[in-house]
C-alpha cells in the first residue's frame, strides 16, 4: 500500500464505517499506547483480517489483540518522539491494504519557558523581538509561540501578528507604538502537552532604538601618506530630526583577509583617520552607529548593522631600500633611523586613530620623513655611481 496515502491521514479524520480510538492523541516521549480499530459490521470484515501500519510501515501481528469480531487493538510500547511535527500516522487497513481509518500520534515534550527575550526598534518606528526556546528547544511536536505586549500601567493586552518563517523565534510589530511609556512584553509557548511563559521584560521604545547604517561612507587617500586612509560618513538619515548623539565604530580589513579590525573609540564625529596601514594595499571599510540619548533617554541605543563595504587602496611606498656605501654612512644612518623611529613612535601613539590629537603634526612629520628618505637614497645612489 502506498505510504503517500498514509501520510495524508491527519487531514482525513475518521471514516464513518471505521474509526480508531484514541483519535489523534498527544503523549509524552516513552509512553505506551494501545489503540483500537473498530469497523462497522456492514463492511463484512472480521477483525483478524485487519492489520496496522505506522508511518507507512506494517506493524508486527504480535502487537495485535482481537477484542471482538469488529475490533482489533495494537499496543506500542516506549514511543519515540514524532518523526514529523504534523504527527505520526497510525493506520488501520483491511486485508487488501486499503485504508479503513487513521489517527495522528503526537509524541513529544511540553514546551519549556522561553528565554533570552530581547527587542529593538528601528528608528523609533517599529519593534522587533527575538527569543530562544527553553531547555533543549526541541519539543518534537508543533509548538506555537505567541509574543504578547501591553502598556505597563494601562491598555489592553495585545498579540504580535507578523512572525518570520525564516526566523521562527521572532516577531515584528510595525506600527502603533507609544513613546515615553514603558511596555511589558513576554512570550507564551503552547502545544498539546502543555504551555510555558517567559519572564516579562519592561522597556521603553526610546531605550532600544537602533538606526539604519550610516550613509554616504567614503574612503580616500591622505595625500601621499602610504599608511593612511581617511573615512567619512553621514549620520543615519532617519534620525536627523531627533535630539540625539551618536557614537560610531569603524572596522576594516585587507582585501585578501576575512578578519576585521574594529576601532572602538571613534566617538560622535563623522570622519576618521586610519593609520598604520600597509602601503599599496586595498582595504574594505564599514561603519555602524549607536544612537545615544534619543529625546533624553539615559540609555545607549543598539548598534546598527554595518554599512556596505567601501574599498580604497593606500599609495605604494616610494622608499628604496639600499645598503650603505661606507661604515661612517652606515653608522650615521643607523643612528638617525633609531632617533627617527623613537620620535615616530611617540607621534604615532598620540596621533593614532580618530582622536584628532597631533594629526597635523603627524602628517607633516610623515611627509618630511618620506622626503628625507628620498633625498638620502638619491645621495647614496649618486655616491655608488
Amino acid at each position: 500500500f502506498p505510504s503517500r496515502l498514509s501520510l495524508s491521514l491527519c487531514l482525513l479524520g475518521i471514516n464513518k464505517m471505521a474509526g480508531i480510538f484514541p483519535q489523534d492523541p498527544a503523549l509524552p516521549i516513552g509512553s505506551t499506547l494501545t489503540a483500537t480499530c473498530s469497523v462497522s459490521p456492514d463492511l463484512g470484515l472480521h477483525a483478524s483480517s485487519l492489520f496496522w501500519s505506522l508511518n507507512g510501515r506494517r506493524l508486527p501481528s504480535s502487537s495485535y489483540s482481537v477484542l471482538s469480531p469488529t475490533a482489533l487493538s495494537v499496543t506500542l510500547p516506549g514511543l519515540p518522539a514524532s518523526r514529523q511535527r504534523s504527527g505520526d500516522n497510525l493506520v488501520c487497513h483491511n486485508h487488501g491494504g486499503h485504508v479503513l481509518a487513521g489517527s495522528c500520534l503526537y509524541i513529544g515534550m511540553p514546551p519549556v519557558k522561553p528565554v533570552n527575550l530581547t527587542c529593538w526598534s528601528r528608528n523609533t518606528k517599529d519593534l522587533t523581538c527575538r527569543w530562544a526556546p527553553g531547555g533543549q528547544g526541541e519539543t518534537f511536536i508543533k509548538t506555537k509561540y505567541t509574543l504578547k505586549y501591553k502598556l505597563r500601567w494601562y491598555g489592553r493586552e495585545r498579540e504580535c501578528e507578523e512572525y518570520n518563517a525564516a526566523q521562527p523565534y521572532s516577531c515584528y510589530i510595525p506600527r502603533d507604538l507609544a513613546l515615553f511609556t514603558p511596555y511589558e512584553i513576554w512570550v507564551e509557548a503552547t502545544n498539546q502537552l502543555g504551555s510555558a511563559t517567559s519572564d516579562v521584560i519592561t522597556l521603553d521604545i526610546l531605550d532600544v532604538v537602533t538606526t539604519d547604517p550610516p550613509s554616504g561612507v567614503s574612503v580616500s587617500r591622505v595625500g601621499d601618506l602610504e599608511d593612511h586612509l581617511s573615512v567619512r560618513w553621514e549620520s543615519p538619515p532617519a534620525l536627523k530630526d531627533f535630539l540625539f548623539q551618536a557614537k560610531y565604530q569603524i572596522r576594516y580589513r585587507l582585501e585578501d583577509n576575512s578578519d576585521w579590525k574594529v576601532m572602538e573609540d571613534v566617538g560622535n564625529q563623522t570622519s576618521c583617520r586610519l593609520a598604520g596601514l600597509r602601503p599599496g594595499t586595498v582595504y574594505f571599510v564599514q561603519v555602524r552607529c549607536n544612537p545615544v540619548g534619543i529625546f533624553g533617554s539615559r540609555r545607549a541605543g543598539i548598534w546598527s548593522e554595518w554599512s556596505h563595504p567601501t574599498a580604497a587602496s593606500t599609495p605604494h611606498s616610494e622608499r628604496v631600500l639600499s645598503g650603505s656605501c661606507d661604515s661612517k654612512s652606515g653608522d650615521y644612518n643607523s643612528t638617525l633611523r633609531r632617533e627617527l623611529k623613537q620620535f615616530f613612535g611617540w607621534v604615532r601613539n598620540h596621533a593614532y586613530g580618530c582622536g584628532g590629537m597631533s594629526i597635523k603634526l603627524y602628517d607633516q612629520w610623515r611627509v618630511w620623513m618620506q622626503k628625507s628618505h628620498k633625498t638620502r637614497n638619491q645621495v647614496l645612489q649618486g655616491d655608488k655611481s
